[in-house]
């Protein structure tokens, strides 16, 4: 334990110093973040591992001194504090192996939201670093291989921000992870702040708010090397970082370099080939002002994978992925997510005097996000009687699709084809994988014209945003924080011609806009009426092109007010936002209203909270936390269909949120838990989907399908439940561990439901869509873990948990919940209707229970000044099979086509689901020097 010691000086003012090191190394550590737990009273230790903290006129008596370092232990000394200086010995911290564990580990399930091309499972955000909080680490590193979200919140609910920067997009309001992966080394110092509870940097989400420090002069002098292998989303990596600490004039730098590949991952088929360069250099400006500049870059290029049915699952087993094909001896997967996005930062820092700091920011991205897909709409020309037409296009070349399954030849209870049925058995059984050569063979024999091309539908973004961050400590114990923040985004949206895969040109026409059967005329297939007929070739941009213009402006500002036994705060925000789509192309079908500007929608939004936390002693507290706050929606679910037309959804209105929750902590040194409870209403959703459905009222009856964007408006839902964390160091070697996690996440009412489409004209409107009640995706809404782990004093270790996970639920498909399901073509009521029958149909499924069990362990070495350790993890080692997550398909829209289709042995449009990853690793070496 450290000893204390004194000098005299005034009762005024009061200095505490001392100095930190490694325990393991024993080399200084900078950075150490120093503070009183019931001051606004902070300082960071110096490159030496020195600091002085002063405290101005404090009362004497008992405090608690905060020590914390991101990768070490966190420490907190009672300190007596009289009239006199103090002056502490050296302070050893512990290197924290679980920040290793969650450090490695969610970095790479961050790539989670690649399995879905809705991004539906990124649901770790804000809690990368979060090994303060028991129920957190697990959250990060157990629960969320599973796709569980904290409080059943996707991550457009929670803020990330680098250097103060805020890096959510303004598509959908989530963060893109692959902006800055692979850059683990320069990552590890973060400031989390769990749901609403106050943060020094702006008003933040619902799900938390996370800012990543990325600062040269905040990384401590060294290098890290590290080589790592897995069978989960790569099966190698390499990084190399070097912090120079402080060089000479003030200078100081830090660089990271990174590479993460595999020919295929878990899933097969899932290439991964992603670089990651950091670079970041700072200058003192004497002592009140610093200048940083940070550039990330991190090129990648990932194989995505598909939901597959339960008849394709028992075919293929769970890592079938239908995207990939062999070209050439080598995979080549059709559906490449491709990012490659800058990021320039310029920061200022300027210390306006003890009590004011003054951050101010800006920040220039640009590049563009890709992915790619085949595109079977190409054409031949049909000449008859004199008369040119087009025939389009070429047949599905998905080898999962449904006509081309056993299930699709026994679909006709009279006239089953079972000779057919088996020969497609045996052909996906034997191979089942994407035919390039076949494709490659359909365009050469077609010489005019591809009928197959491999497209790449691409954003082009440019952005950029200004931040100012004001920290006043009016007195020692009350603090405000200012904040202004500016974005300004243009997005280009467009599809282009990646591969004509043997062809010479693809006619840019829509070949599913029939005047007559099987033939394709007239100016409503055209996607552009300014370029009749174009062709294009490799590069070009074709079908669609837009460009989004949107602005941002937000003011936020905070006071806090901190003593022994009590902390408050109240903040509010006022936030503007506005976006406009200007078309370039003139669509055939939407003539009147593609070409040029929309109108501009614009969200006038404002939020305010509140919280407190009373402190029964040092070692339990309550915390409270309750707002209000509105939230526009990202421009995704602001344009009907933005890709041919200006169209906005009618009516659009923010979200209304409205939240509360109340926390019960006890830490003692055998003990930490935490108790919460937490409540919230989000009202006025507004999302779009699109997919193809057959059996829609209200049309022709040769005309009840259509592609479609189906608009859920004035959608309500309810999250609420329990979060327990809790452990206990039984010995100075063993701790004990436990969390569990119980929640409701629900539809809080019946949404209005339209569709629009190409293929009719207006908006079809069923009203309300009876989803109140109905579970909301997106993972199990109950997660538990009880878990041991084991630190030897001679620096190695070892843990092991059991997970239970529950009440995970499919997600459901909106449209048989209106009264289109009890239609016929026509609007009339379906004769055959059975509600007893159309209940049982409509119940939403629900996963079975399951176990999962993982392990880790790791062993450090001290090589003289060096730090040789190693980490290995191990997840579900008992090979649990389950399903994570799923949908149902929105093929057959009413009862009976629905019932027709469940009452068949193999339904062709069955709901298709994600499969958890069995048994998988992940090694790490890396020396620290």
């Amino acid at each position: 334990m450290a000893m204390l010691l004194g000098t005299s000086m005034n009762s005024q003012q009061i200095t505490l110093g001392g100095k930190f090191a490694d325990a393991f190394t024993e080399v200084p550590l900078p950075q150490v973040k120093v503070s009183i737990e019931s001051l606004f009273a902070e300082t960071f230790s110096k490159s030496n591992g020195e600091f002085r903290l002063e405290l101005n006129d404090i009362a004497p008596g008992e405090y608690i001194l905060k020590i914390d370092k991101s990768g070490y232990l966190l420490k907190r000394i009672p300190i007596s504090i009289s009239s006199e200086d103090k002056l502490m010995e050296i302070i050893l911290l512990q290197p924290d192996p679980a920040f290793e564990q969650i450090h490695q580990n969610t970095i790479s399930l961050s790539d989670a939201e690649l399995l879905s091309d809705e991004s539906e499972f990124d649901n770790i955000a804000g809690i990368l670093q979060s090994t303060r909080d028991v129920f957190l680490n697990a959250a990060a590193f157990d629960f969320s291989q599973t796709f569980f979200r904290p409080r059943g919140l996707g991550s457009e609910y929670g803020k990330i921000l680098i250097n103060g920067l805020e890096m959510n997009k303004m598509l959908d309001g989530r963060p893109q992870w692959a902006n800055w992966g692979g850059l683990n080394d320069v990552q590890r110092n973060q400031v989390f702040s769990n749901g609403i509870s106050a943060n020094d940097f702006q008003f933040g989400g619902l799900g938390g708010t996370t800012n990543i420090i990325m600062r040269a002069s905040k990384y401590q002098k060294g290098g890290r090397i590290s080589l790592a292998g897995s069978n989960r989303s790569y099966t190698g990596r390499i990084m190399a970082t070097y912090a120079s600490g402080e060089e000479r004039n003030d200078w100081y730098y830090a660089v990271s370099l990174g590479r993460r590949f595999a020919e295929e991952g878990y899933i097969d088929g899932t290439v991964y080939d992603a670089n990651s360069f950091f670079v970041s250099i700072e200058k003192k400006l004497g002592e009140k002002h610093s200048l940083n500049f940070s550039g990330i870059y991190t090129p990648n290029i990932r194989g995505r994978s598909a939901a597959i049915t339960e008849e394709v699952l028992d075919l293929k087993g769970r890592t079938y992925n239908p995207y990939w094909g062999i070209q050439d001896g080598e995979i080549r997967n059709a559906r490449l997510r491709e990012v490659k996005e800058p990021v320039l930062m310029l920061n200022h820092f300027w210390s306006v005097s003890e009590k004011t700091k003054l951050n101010s920011s800006i920040s220039y991205q640009f590049g563009e996000i890709s992915n790619s897909r085949i595109d079977y709409g190409g054409t031949r020309l049909n000449i008859a009687n004199g008369q040119h037409s087009f025939i389009g296009g070429g047949a599905n070349p998905d080898p999962s699709y449904y006509q081309k399954l056993p299930s699709y030849f026994l679909r006709f209870e009279n006239g089953q084809n079972y000779e057919a049925s088996y020969r497609s058995r045996n052909e996906i059984i034997a191979d089942g994988q994407l035919d390039w050569k076949s494709l490659y063979q359909a365009n050469t024999v077609n010489s005019q014209n591809s009928i197959y091309a491999l497209s790449e539908d691409v954003n082009n973004d440019t952005q950029f945003s200004f931040n100012s961050n004001l920290d006043w400590n009016l007195y020692d114990n009350l603090k405000l924080t200012s904040a202004v923040r500016y974005q300004n985004l243009k997005s280009g949206n467009f599809a282009r011609i990646k591969d004509l895969l043997g062809g010479e040109q693809f006619l840019d026409i829509d070949v599913f806009v029939q005047d007559n059967p099987g033939e394709i005329s007239g100016l409503s297939a055209q996607s552009d009426l300014k370029n009749l007929n174009r062709l294009v070739a490799e590069g070009d941009r074709y079908k669609y092109n837009y460009e989004i213009n949107a602005e941002e402006t937000e003011f936020f500002s905070q006071l806090q007010w901190i003593s022994k036994r009590t902390e408050l705060y109240l903040a509010g925000n006022l936030e503007r936002i506005n976006y406009q789509r200007t078309g370039k192309y003139q669509n055939g079908i939407f003539s009147e209203n593609s070409l040029g500007a929309s109108e501009i929608p614009e969200f006038l939004n404002f939020g305010i909270k509140s919280g407190a936390t009373y402190k029964f002693s040092g070692r339990q507290n309550l915390e409270i936390n309750t707002g209000y706050l509105t939230k526009a929606p990202g421009f995704r679910n602001a344009f009907i269909n933005p890709r041919q037309n200006n169209f906005l959804v009618d009516n659009m209105a923010s979200e209304k949120i409205l939240t509360g929750d109340i926390s019960y902590r006890y830490r003692a040194s055998f003990l930490n838990f935490r108790l919460t409870g937490y409540i919230s209403e989000i009202k006025d959703v507004t999302e779009i989907s699109y997919y193809y459905a057959d059996g829609l009222s209200g049309l022709e009856r040769e005309n009840t399908t259509a592609f479609v964007q189906e608009v859920l408006s004035r959608m309500d839902k309810k999250y609420y439940g329990l979060e327990v964390g809790v452990e206990s160091q039984i010995t100075s070697t063993i701790k004990l561990k436990s969390a569990i996690a119980i929640g409701e996440y629900i539809y809080a009412n019946n949404p209005e439901l339209s569709l629009n489409s190409a293929s009719f004209q207006g908006s079809l409107d069923y009203g309300k869509a009876n989803l109140k009640n109905y579970h909301l995706p997106g993972g199990p809404q109950t997660a538990a873990q009880i878990g041991f782990e084991y630190r030897d004093p001679d620096f190695w270790w070892f843990g092991i948990t059991l997970n239970y996970f529950a009440n995970g639920f499919v997600d459901i498909n909106p449209l048989t919940r209106t009264v289109n399901f009890q239609q016929d073509y026509d609007g009339l009521p379906l004769l055959d209707y059975n509600p007893e029958i159309a209940s049982e149909i409509l119940r939403q499924e629900k996963f079975d229970d399951y176990f999962l069990t993982n392990m880790v362990g790791g062993k450090s070495w001290r090589i003289k000044d060096k730090y040789l350790g190693t980490f290995i993890s191990l997840s579900n080692i008992f090979d649990t099979f389950y399903k994570s997550g799923g949908y149902e398909q929105a093929r057959n829209s009413n009862f009976r086509s629905l019932k027709e289709d469940l009452d068949r042995e193999s339904p062709l449009f069955s709901n298709k689901y994600w499969y958890g990853q069995g048994t998988t690793f992940f090694a790490n070496v890396y020396l620290r020097f």
